[in-house]
C-alpha cells in the first residue's frame, strides 16, 4: 500500500470517527452536556483542581503550581504553532453533515487544545495529588469527547493533543527532579 493510499484511508477513518460521535449531538441532552463539559474544560475545571492540590497540599505547594502554568503555557504554545502550521480546517467547515455544537475558540481544527491541556493537567495534578484522578481521569476523557460530539475536532486532532499533553507533562514530571522541585 503506498502513501497517498494510506493517508486517504486514515482520512476516511477520521471523518467516520467524526461523523459517529457528532450523531450524539443530535439528541438535545447529550449535546447540552458535552457543550457544559467543553466549557468546564476551557479552564474552570482545571483551575478548580489546581485551588484543591493548593487546599490539599497547602502553601508550600505554590511553586509546584507555578510549575503546571509553565507546562499550560508550554502546552499553549505548541498547539498555537502546529494549528498555524496545519491549518486543519474543523470538520463541521468542510462537512455540511456535521453539527457544530459550540463555537470554537479559534479557527483550526488540528490538534486539539482541549484535549492536549486535559491530558497535561490530569497528569500533572493527578501525580501531585493522586487521590483527584478520581474526577480528573473521567472528565479529561468527557473533554475529550465533546471535542467530537460538538462538532469541532476529528479524532486525529483529539489522539495528537492528547499525545503532546501526555509528552508535557512527562516531561514537566521528569525535569522536576533536576530542578530540584518536589511534585
Amino acid at each position: 500500500m503506498n502513501f497517498k493510499n494510506t493517508k486517504i484511508k486514515i482520512l476516511d477513518l477520521d471523518l467516520r470517527g467524526c461523523l459517529y460521535f457528532n450523531n450524539l449531538s443530535h439528541t438535545q441532552s447529550i449535546a447540552l452536556i458535552f457543550k457544559i463539559i467543553s466549557r468546564l474544560g476551557d479552564g474552570v475545571f482545571w483551575y478548580m483542581m489546581v485551588a484543591l492540590v493548593w487546599l490539599l497540599q497547602g502553601p508550600q505547594y505554590t511553586i509546584q503550581i507555578l510549575y503546571i502554568v509553565v507546562a499550560a503555557s508550554l502546552g499553549t504554545l505548541i498547539y498555537k504553532i502546529l494549528k498555524t502550521k496545519t491549518v486543519r480546517p474543523r470538520p463541521y467547515q468542510v462537512h455540511q453533515v456535521i453539527h457544530i455544537g459550540e463555537r470554537p475558540l479559534d479557527h483550526f481544527s488540528f490538534p486539539s487544545g482541549h484535549t492536549l491541556h486535559a491530558v497535561m493537567a490530569t497528569i500533572v495534578l493527578g501525580y501531585v495529588e493522586p487521590v483527584l484522578l478520581v474526577m480528573m481521569m473521567p472528565f479529561t476523557i468527557l473533554v475529550a469527547l465533546s471535542r467530537m460530539v460538538l462538532g469541532l475536532h476529528y479524532p486525529t486532532d483529539v489522539l495528537v493533543g492528547a499525545l503532546i499533553g501526555a509528552t508535557v507533562a512527562s516531561g514537566i514530571i521528569l525535569a522536576a527532579p533536576a530542578l530540584n522541585i518536589v511534585l
